[in-house]
């Protein structure tokens, strides 16, 4: 419930800040373009405290991240980050400036009409921008490897000695020669590029590996790495996006990861449709390439049991008690002629409620 006297509302850029003050005895506005020095807004926010009695504050969550909502709380004020999908906007308001939405703000603070998003240690965050930095390097790397392929192609170069980007497969690149200049350089780029990509995965994926070792996420870690599917990097990486697994239920989490089907139904009519892809797309992702390796036969071996032998007991066994349930369901879907897609959706569906089990246990 909103116990302050005055409600801040702020529309935050990257140089500029725009902040409107509702002072709900007097009824009286007060606003302000601040300049974007997180200490400066900091200090208005200080000056309106002053003279209008306790303030709670608030601004949308976006690219500026999360320096001053910490920099605020830091200096004893109250402060929401605003999820921005869930604002209530006016649906005939068709004129849209800063001034006008740091009110909006203010207002639904003030109304307790905020929904916040929760924001993360500087731990998370840290740990979370050297996953992402991974998973952009990945999408980097398959994208120069097809440019690649595609320029071999286009002059008749097609390998068919067995799986690509292997050593057999580079050894077999570094024998193919250009007359052009011009397409010379084009290879000789792709291939440089592809070959520093790849050693600069080694690189993040052994920084990665040490702090999935070693850190206040190794426990967690270990334990979603009970599930087939969910390696070291793989666990790591949705330790650090989801953060505080307690704020979710087994039947929230697919919701939050956007795995379930939207729907728009009114009266008798139901009508459902695609998954809705709210949320984290970073741990979606991750939970839909995991939920594959769940359609073939289950048949724990020594990658599994090393695995489990850094997890509690009662991990492992939950973690089999998956991997088991999970095969059984490709196994059904897959009698019933879903189209595979569909299928495994719905295994990562029921794969984030049993990480979200794991994550949240007793141990």
């Amino acid at each position: 419930m909103f116990t302050e006297r005055t409600s801040i509302g702020m529309d935050v850029h990257a140089r500029s800040v725009r902040a409107a003050a509702i002072d709900t005895v007097t009824g009286e506005v007060v606003s302000a373009t601040v300049g974007p020095a997180v200490a400066a807004v900091v200090e208005w926010v200080r000056k309106v405290a002053e003279e209008h009695g306790p303030v709670a504050t608030t601004y949308e969550a976006g690219p500026t991240g999360y320096g001053l909502v910490r920099a605020l709380r830091a200096a004893g004020f109250g402060c929401e980050v605003a999820a921005p999908s869930k604002l209530l906007r006016p649906s005939g308001d068709r004129v849209k400036t800063d001034k006008r939405d740091a009110l909006l703000l203010a207002r639904l603070l003030r109304l307790d009409e905020i929904t916040s998003v929760r924001v993360p240690t500087q731990a998370e965050e840290d740990a979370r921008d050297l996953v992402r930095a991974r998973d952009d390097l990945r999408r980097d790397l398959m994208a120069t490897r097809h440019r690649l392929g595609k320029l071999l192609l286009r002059h008749g170069h097609v390998y068919d000695g067995g799986d690509a980007w292997t050593g057999k497969h580079d050894a077999w690149l570094r024998q193919i020669t250009f007359t052009r200049p011009g397409t010379r350089t084009a290879f000789e780029q792709y291939y440089a590029r592809a070959t520093g990509l790849v050693t600069d995965r080694k690189r993040m994926d052994k920084q990665i590996s040490a702090l999935a070792a070693d850190s206040e996420f190794t426990d967690l870690t270990h334990r979603l790495a009970c599930l087939r599917g969910i390696d070291t990097l793989t666990a790591f990486a949705l330790a650090v996006e989801l953060g505080d697994w307690h704020r979710f239920t087994g039947s929230t989490i697919a919701a939050y990861l956007g795995l379930v089907p939207s729907e728009h139904s009114s009266g008798e009519s139901k009508n459902r449709g695609a998954i809705t892809k709210a949320g984290n797309p970073h741990a979606r992702r991750l939970l839909i390439e995991a939920a594959w390796h769940h359609k073939a036969a289950y048949k724990p071996g020594k990658t599994m049991h090393d695995r489990w032998a850094l997890a509690p007991a009662a991990a492992a066994e939950r973690g089999d008690a998956g991997n088991r349930r999970l095969h059984q369901r490709w196994q059904v879907l897959s009698a019933h002629k879903k189209k595979h897609t569909v299928a495994n959706t719905a295994i990562a569906r029921e794969l984030a409620g049993w990480c979200w089990s794991l994550a949240v246990m007793d141990t």
